[in-house]
């Protein structure tokens, strides 16, 4: 099929190349051969009269008519996918779909073992694949590379559709043996004391933690650093350290290691942790269905806890 004299399978070929930015991998992720792809390229650059992929040392790098490109394509690939992959009902018992969740360990840990148990009661061959969170989530989401993006309300995107699944306070953890163990932990002690910190992988990353602590304009003395919320918990022991992580995870771990939990003196608000999906997967019965499990999941897991 062409329109305006384009051969609409091109963009299939011109998506993959400017998501992947290399011949070869790009060819493999649309079950092409490369010279295909190489053949594709050379089409695609005749016809917007644009190199759109040059050599830049060992990597290739878009042009600027490439980047006005990519986004557009995308979303009409996008819109087309969402509009024939939707089917009129999903029936779990049935299915052997794949989910694809982006999530922080913080999810993995708590919430999403029960969204796994509560779908396998349903669909025992439903699969899910749990995507790390790194770099920009919200970049996959646009793409449709992960169904649902599970994360804090301040780093979604406007141009999805969210739902709030459950609501977070933080709180402080220290080793048993550490001075900070011992009596109130007010501000003064807080901010005194070196910290263990959690910054997700990639640039400009930052923790919701740490994003509220330095919109309070607090400046504190990080010591450590790690790719893991879970992995704070236990970076504290034998030090006099301290590690301000979610509630729910710090009383998970907490008996499980010799490390005391203490109210935060800092006034962090309520984390409100939501999931999101693509604007054209919103009537998609399939993500209706696992959105429902996750609420469901959220309030089992706050009966459980009083």
């Amino acid at each position: 099929m062409r329109f305006n004299k384009l051969d609409l399978n091109l963009l299939v070929a011109l998506d993959a190349l400017l998501t992947e930015l290399n011949i070869s991998r790009a060819a493999e992720k649309t079950n092409l051969s490369q010279s295909a792809m190489s053949n594709a390229l050379a089409r695609l650059r005749e016809y917007f009269d644009d190199e759109l992929l040059i050599q830049v040392g060992r990597r290739m790098q878009p042009t600027q008519r490439a980047e006005v490109l990519r986004d557009a394509v995308n979303d009409v690939l996008r819109r087309i996918e969402g509009s024939i992959s939707a089917k009129p009902a999903f029936v779990p018992g049935e299915s052997n779909r794949e989910f694809r969740i982006s999530v922080s360990d913080f999810s993995l840990s708590v919430l999403i073992p029960r969204v796994i148990a509560r779908a396998h009661a349903q669909g025992p061959r439903i699969r899910f694949a749990l995507i790390p969170q790194v770099q920009d989530p919200t970049r996959a989401l646009d793409r449709a590379e992960v169904d649902l993006l599970v994360l804090p309300q301040e780093f979604c995107t406007p141009d999805h559709p969210a739902e709030e699944v459950f609501r977070e306070r933080h709180v402080c953890v220290v080793w048993r043996g550490s001075a900070l163990a011992e009596g109130e932990l007010t501000l003064e002690r807080y901010m005194n004391a070196g910290h263990v910190v959690m910054v997700p992988p990639g640039t400009n990353s930052s923790s919701v933690e740490a994003w509220m602590a330095n919109k309070l304009g607090f400046a504190r003395r990080v010591e450590v650093t790690s790719f893991s919320f879970a992995s704070c918990v236990e970076l504290v022991k034998g030090t006099d350290r301290i590690a301000t992580v979610h509630g729910r995870l710090a009383r998970k771990l907490a008996p499980l290691l010799p490390v005391v939990l203490k109210e935060s003196p800092l006034p962090l608000a309520q984390m409100h942790q939501m999931m999101q999906w693509h604007r054209y997967r919103t009537n998609d019965p399939g993500i209706e269905w696992l959105r429902q499990i996750i609420l469901e999941s959220a309030r089992e897991m706050e009966e459980d806890m009083g």
